[in-house]
């Protein structure tokens, strides 16, 4: 699944090509994508009302919480109107789930067999510099895990966010996160604490990649009991969860395979860095020591028995 650097690196592209254009058309080649993976017998009237609900929007910008991102949409300006958008009032909510893509195209490009809908858009007015330039927008998904849907935006964590997204808390790269809170909050678990840092009413963003990753660059087991170690201990998992997502951001996150690409097509290669997970039975890049894979919470989870002592609570 993307997390927290993956989805930001689509939503930085998908924000630089699409934030003032307005939806001119849309079309919904694949209906499933308009349910999530436990609803997908959705009728040709629930695909109308969507395309009737973002025809004619202005794309305001791209943003996001976490790993949920959505098209924050406003009314268009008409002729002779003020070019400034009207406040927000939408938002086209885009889950990638494990291969959804957006993709963006001139409108003359053949289309993936995986594309599940398409959105025309343009940018400018008559008149402007960019008067009757077009693009589209895709959203490809070869397995149909992702989703599209529209929701009203509603506050949350200090901000307008999908009525969908009121849960999920803030995240480490945004300015609404309070470290000092999550800290608390999180001193109070008596889960293990990777399943914590997955938890995203705790702090949104962290998968399982970072979370691996997190735990070892701070030392700690994955299987230590948030509300039985030090607060210090704690912090440092936070910083080194921020600190390996920005890391990653940075060179367009971590890709496994072909399914997960920018709105260009280009993939990310944080996997080069990775240091522990997915490197079970390879030696420790500190101390040498074998690295090891246990499930928890149905998740792999990679760690060094040497590096991330074992927890002894008596």
């Amino acid at each position: 699944m993307p997390e927290l650097s993956e989805v930001e690196s689509v939503r930085v592209g998908v924000h630089e090509w699409t934030a003032g254009t307005t939806i001119t058309g849309a079309e919904v080649i694949d209906p499933r994508i308009l349910g999530t993976t436990s609803q997908r017998r959705i009728d040709a009237s629930a695909a109308e009302g969507f395309v009737a609900a973002v025809t004619g929007r202005r794309i305001i910008g791209a943003e996001r919480r976490g790993k949920f991102m959505w098209l924050t949409l406003g009314e268009d300006p008409g002729v002779g109107q003020s070019a400034e958008p009207a406040a927000p009032e939408l938002s086209l909510l885009v889950h990638l789930g494990m291969s959804g893509q957006l993709r963006v195209h001139n409108a003359n490009d053949s289309i993936h067999k995986h594309t599940r809908a398409i959105f025309r858009l343009e940018r400018g007015s008559a008149g402007s510099e960019t008067d009757g330039e077009s693009l589209q927008l895709r959203f490809v998904d070869q397995r149909i895990f992702g989703h599209l849907g529209v929701q009203p935006l509603v506050h949350a964590y200090g901000r307008l966010v999908p009525a969908s997204a009121n849960h999920i808390a803030a995240d480490p790269l945004e300015p609404a996160f309070e470290p000092g809170l999550a800290l608390e909050q999180l001193s109070r678990k008596r889960t293990v604490v990777k399943s914590a840092l997955l938890d995203q009413s705790l702090v949104s963003g962290i998968g399982n990649i970072y979370a691996d990753e997190a735990l070892f660059r701070a030392g700690i087991h994955p299987l230590a009991i948030p509300a039985r170690t030090r607060k210090s201990r704690l912090a440092a998992v936070l910083d080194s969860a921020a600190r390996v997502m920005s890391d990653a951001l940075a060179v367009g996150g971590t890709s496994f395979d072909a399914l997960y690409v920018n709105v260009n097509g280009e993939s990310g290669y944080f996997d080069r860095a990775l240091l522990v997970y997915g490197r079970g039975g390879q030696e420790c890049v500190r101390c040498g020591t074998e690295i090891e894979k246990m499930t928890i919470g149905g998740r792999g989870s990679h760690f060094c028995p040497n590096c991330q002592n074992a927890p002894r609570y008596r």
